[in-house]
């Protein structure tokens, strides 16, 4: 079969690898019929989340049908159409019981100390061979898969495998409610879902940083408040706004290859505290209001260790961060789809076939208008 494999930091190609197998008993056999390019794979591919081991398919984002079972796979049989959570979860110890699938003590084979497991990661990670391919092996399928509805389409479901879910999770950990005032910094795709999700959880207003003209007016569309970092300081408008107060709640969405706000690109591969993420994480503290609540989605891999530390604490702010437990939120959120509460594919601006997968990710991680989110339609 065709997938797109890692071999080395900013070299991926679309190769041809052994089709995988049943392995385990509670496996799955998945036929894809769509994937997804997304941020963290950038992460990956830029080396600023490092460990990747060479060989490895990519993608943690997919949907499509169920082609075999191992024997003690009960619930799901050939033909059924399934949406892929990121994180694998065993449903059975004693943090997916209670909720926390992204912190299972099995799915990782490096161990229960080794925290979330998840599709096409580095090697603390599994690693477990990715989804941007014409078929994947699911772990744990009983737990690993969820069904989807006949009247919620695979493109509005390929956005629940990660997106939606973690955007959901990311207002969570900011702790919205009614009312409230929230901050998304970032208005990549999951950014774009924060200010849904946020504003479906109660908050009265939102507000959004990023400097993508596209990306600032599809958030406007969504009747957020939008700020250009190239053309305004953040953390000076954000105050002006609150009548000098700042938000009650921040969702970062950005993560460690945040833009520089001088000159509008990615950090450098050695880029050095004080870069573009640490300010990321600062406008974060500085526009929040005292005693206020920040949810950290983006991803920030062990070696990043900026953060304003003092100046949290001296505002009494609560800090919460983590990779999305999918599996808890997935279900509550195909049914905001189905019963058309949220669409997902105004948020889809690019289709692709998986022998365009390389040159997508070429665009993806240059950051060009229109490429909010890319879907691989491997069917």
């Amino acid at each position: 079969m065709k997938a797109v494999v890692w071999h080395g930091v900013g070299d991926i190609r679309l190769d041809d690898v052994p089709d995988p197998k049943i392995i385990e008993p509670s496996d799955a056999i998945v036929r894809i019929t769509r994937s997804a390019i997304c941020g963290t794979d950038l992460h990956l591919v830029r080396g600023t989340m490092p460990g990747m081991v060479e060989g490895t398919i990519l993608g943690h984002e997919a949907v499509g049908v169920v082609e075999d079972v191992g024997p003690a796979v009960r619930g799901f049989s050939p033909g059924d159409r399934v949406v892929i959570p990121s994180t694998i979860g065993c449903g059975t110890c004693s943090y997916c019981r209670a909720g926390y699938f992204a912190q299972c003590d099995r799915a990782n084979p490096n161990g229960p100390s080794a925290g979330t497991c998840f599709f096409g990661g580095p090697e603390a990670t599994g690693p477990v061979d990715g989804l941007q391919a014409e078929y994947a092996r699911v772990p744990f399928a009983m737990t690993s898969l969820v069904r989807i509805p006949d009247a919620v389409t695979d493109d509005q479901a390929i956005l629940l495998s990660d997106i939606f879910p973690t955007a959901w999770f990311g207002a969570r950990l900011a702790e919205v409610s009614q009312g409230d005032s929230v901050l998304v910094l970032g208005a990549g795709v999951v950014g774009q879902f924060a200010i849904a999700s946020a504003k479906r959880q109660g908050a009265g207003r939102v507000f959004c940083v990023d400097r993508i003209p596209s990306r600032l007016e599809q958030a406007r569309a969504q009747n957020a408040e939008t700020v250009n970092f190239d053309d305004e300081d953040p953390v000076a408008v954000i105050r002006e706004l609150t009548g000098g107060i700042g938000v009650d709640r921040v969702i970062d969405a950005v993560g460690v290859d945040a833009e520089s706000p001088s000159t509008g690109s990615p950090p450098p591969d050695d880029w050095t505290p004080g870069g573009a993420p640490a300010q990321a994480a600062r406008w974060a503290v500085d526009a929040v209001a005292k005693a206020g609540s920040i949810g950290v989605i983006g991803v920030y891999p062990p070696g990043f260790d900026e953060f304003p530390f003092g100046l949290a604490m001296n505002k009494n702010l609560t800090l919460h961060m983590g990779n999305c437990n999918h599996r808890r939120y997935l279900p509550d959120l195909l049914d905001l789809v189905r019963t058309g509460v949220v669409d997902p594919l105004e948020f889809i601006t690019r289709h692709e076939k998986p022998t365009a997968a390389i040159e997508a990710y070429e665009t993806f991680d240059r950051r060009e208008e229109g490429w909010l989110k890319t879907v691989l339609d491997v069917a």
